[in-house]
């Protein structure tokens, strides 16, 4: 293993590092509109303590766009028109883009018609599937949306890939408090986060791949070469599997061995999403839910405390303090992570001036003399989306000053 590199000391603004990423990707071509969409849904993903999903990714969306295996969005079409079912046929376009319409395209029909469904075929990766689900939260509406991935898992009982992590997401308005969101791979871990963990030299926990040889690694590299495993054994990779029918075979799109990743910038992706609306009132009252929802939340925090916790979190809470401090304190990444930004700001010709804020107590986050954003306001709508994504929870060494807070659990962040 590579000796880990030393933590960042430098705090990045949020805002300041989502301008940069946009810049970037409008010098790299893509329409303002999508390039706006992609830098959102990176750094949203670091506020909310998921960096395996966050500006980490920048560079490779870039190359995919230079390589011509991602496309502008605006030359996808519906190409079937059902009532309360549509087909978006994507066209290699930027897969954050086809992904909000599709979002936008089943809200509108779940108005209509209790229920919309939108399938999406050949898209490109998206980032993190809650970016849009929590749209229909808003909306008052369940949202729903899979997509499919890259091989990344063999089949329960194989030892070569042939089946994608597969994410998917559910989110549910909750009333009083912050939406409820799920947002899951069905693998033991994001193949994002194996990526996080080579940038950063550190091992990864038993249990999380194979390597080529089918034998147990903690390296990431071998990882890499090899297969992660499957959440929960035979159920997550049964579970991974049915979501490939619903977003490859049943879209139209790629499945199994057809997909490829974010990373393989000169092949096509061939993704599909399915994207899904519920309309609560179709069912009840929107206040009757939400109110059904604060007393089922409050049932959860009600439990006796197992041993080593000193709280019960519904889904979506860790997030909501990751993503509330970061925007107060700003932003720690790893060095590897800020090395690619500087080649990213190289290439492209765009100043990497994004609000470096030095973590001295004498100019602290948000205080005179800095230039990060004030405490957000808890009861701002922007600031209440958020998710607990248990397959892609973030893992950091004790000694790492971005590891977000665990309220809930007694002791330093796993590892």
């Amino acid at each position: 293993m590579h000796e880990a590199p030393a933590a960042s000391t430098i705090r990045i603004d949020g805002e300041r590092l989502r301008d940069f990423a946009q810049a970037a990707c409008e010098r790299t071509g893509l329409a303002p509109g999508d390039a706006a969409l992609i830098a959102d849904s990176l750094v949203q993903a670091d506020l909310w303590g998921h960096q395996s999903h966050g500006v980490l990714r920048l560079d490779w969306y870039r190359q995919r766009f230079l390589a011509g295996t991602m496309r502008a969005s605006e030359n996808a079409v519906l190409a079937s028109d059902a009532g309360a079912v549509a087909i978006l046929e994507g066209h290699d376009g930027v897969g954050q883009a086809l992904a909000k319409r599709a979002m936008e395209e089943a809200i509108a029909r779940a108005k209509r018609h209790g229920i919309g469904m939108v399938a999406v075929r050949d898209s490109n990766h998206f980032g993190t599937a809650m970016y849009y689900t929590r749209m229909a939260a808003a909306q008052g509406c369940i949202g729903f949306l899979s997509t499919n991935a890259s091989p990344a898992m063999a089949p329960w009982g194989g030892r070569a890939k042939a089946v994608g992590n597969n994410p998917w997401s559910i989110a549910a308005p909750a009333g009083r408090h912050a939406p409820m969101i799920l947002d899951i791979a069905n693998s033991a871990v994001a193949r994002g986060k194996v990526y996080l963990a080579r940038n950063r030299g550190e091992p990864i926990p038993p249990g999380w791949a194979l390597d080529a040889e089918g034998r147990p690694t903690t390296d990431p590299v071998a990882a890499l070469e090899g297969v992660i495993l499957p959440m929960a054994g035979h159920k997550g990779y049964g579970i991974s599997v049915m979501m490939d029918v619903l977003s490859g075979v049943l879209t139209g799109s790629g499945f199994a061995g057809e997909v490829n990743g974010p990373y393989q910038s000169e092949k096509r992706s061939r993704c599909g999403h399915l994207a899904m609306a519920i309309s609560i009132a179709s069912f009840q009252p929107l206040g009757d839910f939400e109110a059904r929802m604060e007393r089922y939340i409050a049932a959860l925090k009600s439990v006796p405390l197992a041993p080593g916790c000193d709280e019960v979190l519904y889904p979506g809470e860790m997030e909501a303090r990751n993503d509330a401090r970061h925007r107060l304190e700003g932003l720690l990444l790893p060095e590897a992570t800020l090395d690619d930004l500087r080649r990213v700001a190289s290439a492209v010709g765009v100043p990497l001036d994004i609000a470096f804020e030095r973590d001295d107590a004498a100019s602290p986050a948000g205080g005179p003399g800095s230039r990060l954003p004030p405490h957000p306001d808890p009861t701002d709508p922007r600031h209440r989306e958020w998710v607990i994504d248990e397959a892609d929870e973030e893992s950091f060494p004790a000694s790492d000053p971005s590891a977000p807070a665990m309220p809930h659990r007694k002791g330093p962040a796993r590892s």
